[in-house]
């Protein structure tokens, strides 16, 4: 079958690529609102050259009255929202440098160019009708713009604005170096940061130093602001499920089968998992460095928290516990789909939540995204071909209760894949139509949704297959015909015989079913199972 395909070579094959990724990565550098430049080089744009010095949503500044203002001087960024530039140095080439008149003050020009993305037709000669993005003597001649500078049409409201910050190289010095200075943002939005130059004898020049970024609450950024909030109510809703299932599991520990262990473990791994992640934001809030050691933790609890609910919803459509007692020669494959998943989602998560917010390239997310897509359509195609076949047996040996059961998970792994699918093609729409992130204060309810859609369905389950005094009517039996009602035979020696010839047909009739099941469902684990039983 094609899922068992999915399961062997190109398994394999992706673990082993992200397992070396995963290894690569585990010794990067965990930074965020602080973004790095290490001997970072210019792309040359028309007649310019630049360097994307980061990006980030960014909440204006709280106006503070005279008593709200922090009294401490240890406190003074409390509410400001800022973009601080810190030891930036721009280096040029030795050859560069000796071109230069020593006596002459200013030999070369660098800009830092900060701009709310609404306002980026403001740069670069668009509004003069020309394509360039510094100015030529034919526009200086207009008086539109200085010769060697970047063009930038200020705006009309608030003339300061973009940003415009310049450092000059002198005489035949290599390195110019910028001031250290803090510009506040007062107005919401996407800001980009550019470092430009426009004097071609500048080419190869190197940039070093950081930037650091803060929003008014804190350091964490203003489209991951909101997550937090949301894994501290998840962190919640965990802890309430928790209980309640752990009061049904006390209440009834004598008759618990292995599969509630299975889903108190689930639930066990999605109370860490969010109290991590909640944990990890709220220090990346207040510091603007993500931790190692949280972030590792968070990430891989999260990876394994998604694996574990995976093979859950694989055993519970194989009918683990309920119409088979274990699971045969399948148990060795499954766990190696859930080695690999666990691999590749590590990897990817990993790589997502590490280095600068904006330094994860479209390339090196498709390459470890599309492993993790193709085992979830491994593990969907699994998960649905185990429970046609697990339905079928039920049907057939006439296990009404256990049917409807699983008649209900169906309905809703069903329609949990239907959203899926729905909300995938409403985040492709999304950043297909927001390639600027000009949509920054809604992108967090894209990952939001995925967390909520797993606890919706860790809820179903443990509502399904919650501890009851009756476990029988879910758990595995031997599995026996189901008595025929004999109403209107009356207990005479004629209604016995007339019972005893019944029964007599009926097994007759079983065994022919019996055949026949095993005739179309003939699988080898099947026929070991049977034997078994």
């Amino acid at each position: 079958m094609r899922y068992r395909g999915c399961v062997h070579s190109d398994l394999v094959r992706y673990g082993c690529i992200v397992g070396v990724v995963f290894l690569s990565w585990l010794m990067a550098d965990v930074r965020a609102s602080i973004h790095e430049y290490h001997n970072e080089t210019f792309i040359p744009r028309f007649n310019s050259f630049f360097f994307h010095g980061g990006s980030e949503g960014l909440y204006a500044s709280h106006v503070l009255d005279e008593a709200s203002k922090p009294t401490s001087e240890d406190k003074p960024l409390n509410g400001k929202s800022f973009i601080r530039f810190e030891s930036v140095t721009f280096q040029r080439t030795k050859e560069a440098t000796s071109k230069q008149n020593e006596m002459q003050q200013n030999t070369g020009l660098v800009e830092a160019i900060i701009v709310e993305i609404k306002d980026r037709n403001k740069i670069g000669g668009s509004y003069l009708k020309s394509e360039a993005i510094c100015c030529t003597p034919a526009l200086a001649n207009d008086g539109s713009c200085k010769v060697g500078e970047v063009i930038i049409r200020q705006d009309p409201n608030n003339p300061e604005w973009p940003k415009r910050i310049q450092t000059f190289f002198e005489g035949k010095n290599e390195e110019a170096k910028m001031l250290t200075q803090t510009i506040e943002i007062n107005s919401t939005g996407m800001y980009y940061l550019y470092f430009m130059f426009c004097d071609p004898e500048l080419k190869g020049t190197l940039i070093s130093g950081r930037t650091v970024w803060r929003n008014p609450e804190g350091f964490l950024p203003g489209k991951m602001a909101p997550l937090m909030t949301f894994y501290g109510f998840m962190s919640l809703a965990y802890v309430v499920l928790g209980l309640m299932w752990f009061l049904r599991f006390l209440q009834h520990w004598k008759d618990v089968i292995q599969l509630h262990y299975q889903i108190t473990a689930v639930i066990g791994l999605g109370m860490c998992e969010m109290a991590l992640w909640y944990f990890e934001y709220a220090n990346f809030d207040n510091t603007g460095s993500r931790p190692m050691g949280i972030t590792i933790w968070a990430v891989t609890f999260s990876a394994v928290k998604k694996t574990v609910s995976r093979l859950l919803l694989l055993v519970v459509s194989m009918g683990y516990g309920v119409v088979r007692p274990t699971l045969g020669g399948m148990t060795l494959k499954i766990l190696l789909l859930g080695v690999i998943y666990f691999m590749a989602s590590e990897a990817l998560e990993l790589v997502e939540h590490l280095g600068n917010i904006n330094d994860f390239s479209g390339k090196a997310r498709l390459f470890l995204v599309l492993p993790v897509a193709l085992l979830d359509a491994c593990f969907i195609l699994w998960i649905f071909a185990s429970l046609s076949r697990t339905l079928e047996k039920l049907q057939i040996r006439r296990s009404m209760v256990k049917l409807e059961l699983y008649r209900k998970f169906t309905n809703s792994l069903a329609l949990s894949v239907l959203l899926s699918v729905a909300w995938i093609g409403y985040e492709l729409y999304f950043n297909a139509t927001d390639p600027l992130s000009e949509l920054w204060r809604r992108a967090w309810i894209i990952p939001a949704f995925w967390t909520l859609l797993s606890f919706l369905l860790l809820v179903v389950i443990c509502i399904l297959w919650d501890p009851s005094h009756n476990p029988t009517r879910y758990a595995y039996s031997e599995e026996m015909v189901d008595d025929l009602e004999e109403e209107g035979i009356s207990l005479t020696g004629s209604g016995l015989k007339v019972a005893a010839d019944l029964a007599t047909m009926v097994e007759r009739k079983e065994r022919k079913l019996s055949i026949s099941t095993d005739h179309v469902f003939g699988l080898k684990e099947d026929l070991e199972e049977d034997k078994r039983e």
